[in-house]
């Protein structure tokens, strides 16, 4: 029988250097049909091998610091120009761009200071125009004042009511939504003004209305007369027209004076209302534009324009949050960050892979130098044994014949008539059969044993592949029947004879046939059948288990590689498998889906038996 093999039941053994190859942890060196380890010398003691082999393993401590050394360098010096490179170009950005939003602020404050002068000299100028053009009898008669007001409110607009008082401060005529008629002003701030001024523009106050307005008021002098033409300022028309330089979500533009009193009312409830005291202090703006960073409403810092007002002794405040403002720096900001990332993204994903492939060739090199140190022992191992193999075979062959040939001899007397009638004459014979039997498995161990020296050929024999089919699966059907398993065979009844090695095709089979029964785990089914076709025989094993996915099926034939689970398998046996049959000139194929099975294909060529 061939190593590896049991003669009472035909199971698969596993050789006693395979199953010390699969309990050592180093480094696997493997040839096409002779699997070896090597093994540091320590592990090897332990296994009791006659002598110790040099630790080949890769200094794998030694590569993880190469590698770790070399990622960190290339890394640092990657990244420090980057990070460098990002914070200046976003500091210079950042500095060109809050004086960008500085520069617009300033600029909208002191067009929008210029169209708010525009708006009370038009209106002064056209009062002063009505009051030059019309004498004081013809604004006193019924409705001429309502009909001037109508051409105030048609050329300019901006106007509520519109009024005469004598020098004496009552009122002489009024048109408008208030009752003011016969009211006298001679003690209002805004009468001493414009009778020492002979023009003004009144601060928002409450006044009689007890709502709050601003006035325009004209002095004229008709024929020793003094009287004055009064327009009220309309507040919506003037609120809207300061609101309109305020810009985006956080925006707000409004009227300060002098006093730091809101002349208008701001966007915001923290900013305050009209006639309320503002935050700011009007104090902090000089002549013409000014910017200043000063705290707002909500703790944040804000951005305030500035500008005074040529007609009035108003300050014109534009505000905004600089977080609006730089909203695009935020995004372009991001976008650096986010170019940054991905660069060192890029740049330790191509570190680490080139390191890791640099790594690599040295390990493989490395474990070359190895492999050529683990082949070079292997060869004196073998080259020991094989002179070994002789003097064993030549002490062990001989006994082994003289046995073989007593027993002959014993058999031979058996057929005499005196032992005819024993009545122990049949098992006599048995007993004698099976020691010819273990005397031929003894003669083939050491014919084995000779070949493991030797790496000889299978030994060659007359074979029927159907037959060895069935006999394997004999030996598995009880497996197979505890597992709920069907193993169906199709055999071609056209298979001719060929000369192999029959103990070994049935490792082969058997090594097959038991790996689907593993596979399956438990209820399936198992078909096994033959054909010959193109000078060769196919021999296909069929199962409808759980498959393997492509990347398995790449590498199932390789040593240790298993799916079975931890301590069910070693995953020699296919490995096994392809050698025996590579051997023989065949090849071992598989194909498989997940959730629908595998089929493996053994292909042997046919070789005609010589005639004996």
């Amino acid at each position: 029988m061939p190593v590896g093999h049991s003669s009472r039941v035909g199971l698969p053994l596993r050789p006693r250097r395979l199953l010390r190859a699969a309990s050592c942890p180093a480094l696997l060196v493997t040839h096409r049909q002779s699997p070896f380890r090597v093994c540091p010398a320590s592990h090897l003691r332990s296994m009791g091998h006659g002598r110790e082999l040099v630790d080949v393993t890769p200094r794998s401590p030694l590569y993880a610091g190469l590698q770790r050394k070399i990622i960190f360098l290339t890394l640092l010096v990657s990244f420090v120009p980057l990070v460098l490179l990002g914070g200046t170009l976003y500091w210079q950005f950042s500095r060109i761009y809050r004086e960008k939003i500085d520069e617009q602020l300033r600029y909208r404050a002191a067009t929008h200071g210029n169209a708010v002068d525009l708006f009370l000299s038009e209106r002064t100028a056209f009062l002063s125009a009505i009051a030059d053009t019309h004498s004081l009898e013809y604004m006193l008669q019924p409705g001429n004042l309502a009909s001037l007001l109508e051409v105030m409110n048609l050329r300019v607009g901006g106007f509520v009511d519109l009024g005469v008082i004598a020098s004496d401060g009552r009122h002489l005529a009024y048109v408008g939504p208030y009752h003011l008629e016969g009211l006298n002003y001679y003690d209002q701030p805004w009468f001493v003004q414009v009778m020492s001024r002979g023009l003004y523009i009144s601060d928002v106050y409450m006044g009689y209305r007890q709502v709050p307005h601003s006035v325009i008021a004209v002095r004229h002098q008709e024929k020793g007369r003094i009287w004055i033409l009064r327009a009220t300022i309309d507040s919506d028309v003037f609120t809207k027209l300061v609101r309109g330089a305020q810009v985006g979500r956080t925006g707000d533009a409004y009227l300060v004076n002098g006093d730091r009193i809101n002349q208008t009312a701001p966007r915001f409830s923290g900013e305050g209302a009209v006639l309320a005291q503002s935050r700011i202090d009007p104090s902090k703006f000089g002549e013409g534009t000014t910017v200043l960073a000063e705290p707002g409403p909500e703790g944040r810092n804000r951005l305030y324009a500035g500008v005074w007002l040529r007609n009035a002794k108003w300050l014109l405040v534009i505000s905004q949050d600089p977080a609006e403002k730089m909203l695009g720096l935020s995004q372009a900001r991001n976008l650096e960050i986010g170019i940054v990332i991905a660069g060192a993204l890029a740049i330790i994903f191509t570190v680490i892979l080139t390191t890791r492939l640099m790594v690599k060739k040295l390990v493989e090199a490395d474990r070359a130098v190895c492999e050529m140190n683990a082949q070079l022992v292997q060869s004196d191992k073998l080259a020991a044994m094989g002179k070994m193999a002789a003097s064993v075979a030549h002490e062990v062959n001989n006994p082994l014949a003289v046995i073989s040939e007593k027993t002959g001899w014993a058999l031979d007397l058996l057929e005499e008539e005196e032992f005819q009638q024993s009545k122990n004459l049949e098992e006599f014979r048995r007993s004698l059969r099976k020691i010819e039997e273990h005397v031929e498995r003894a003669r083939k161990v050491v014919h084995n044993m000779l070949g493991f020296a030797r790496r000889m050929e299978p030994h060659t024999e007359d074979v029927d592949i159907n037959q060895v089919i069935d006999q394997t699966i004999s030996l598995l059907e009880n497996y197979a029947r505890t597992s709920n398993i069907d193993i169906q065979t199709h055999l071609a009844s056209d298979l001719p004879i060929i000369a192999s090695d029959q103990a070994q095709l049935q490792q082969v089979f058997l090594n097959l046939v038991s790996n689907a029964i593993d596979a399956i785990g438990n209820g399936g089914s198992i078909e096994v059948s033959t054909r010959q076709l193109d000078g060769n025989i196919y021999v296909n094993v069929k199962d409808d288990g759980p498959g393997m996915t492509p990347d398995m099926q790449k590498k199932i034939f390789e040593p240790f590689v298993t799916t079975k689970s931890g301590g069910k398998g070693t995953g020699l046996g296919l490995w096994v498998s392809l050698g025996i049959v590579e051997k023989m000139g065949g090849t071992i194929t598989v194909e498989s889906k997940v959730g629908k099975g595998s089929t493996f294909t053994v292909k042997l060529p046919i070789v005609v038996p010589e005639k004996k």
